[in-house]
């Protein structure tokens, strides 16, 4: 019998924390579940901010308004970042 505690975390600020003693039967549809979601809210992330950097490109480039491009340029590093973290979910829950 297992009576160990885990704590998961993630860069998110998720933390959970379980007694396998109750939990040990359930524990990978847990951990599947929550990677899902995370997949989930990244692609809604992703979308945000292509949508801001549309937005933001098409005010630069069609109404010459030049305060836009720090945005869009900002834009394009948010979604390098969210696009490594989608592949790195995305690794992860292909070795599973």
């Amino acid at each position: 019998m297992v009576n160990e505690i885990l704590t998961f975390g993630s860069k998110r600020g998720i933390i959970l924390t379980l007694n396998m003693r109750y939990v040990s039967s359930k524990l990978l549809f847990l951990r599947l579940n929550l990677t899902s979601i995370s997949m989930k809210d990244l692609l809604v992330k992703i979308n945000a901010e292509i949508d801001t950097f549309k937005a933001e490109a098409e005010s630069l480039t069609e109404k010459g308004v030049k305060a836009a491009g720090p945005r869009a340029r900002k834009a394009t590093l948010e979604i390098e970042k969210l696009l490594k973290e989608f592949r790195k979910v995305s690794i992860e829950e292909s070795k599973k």
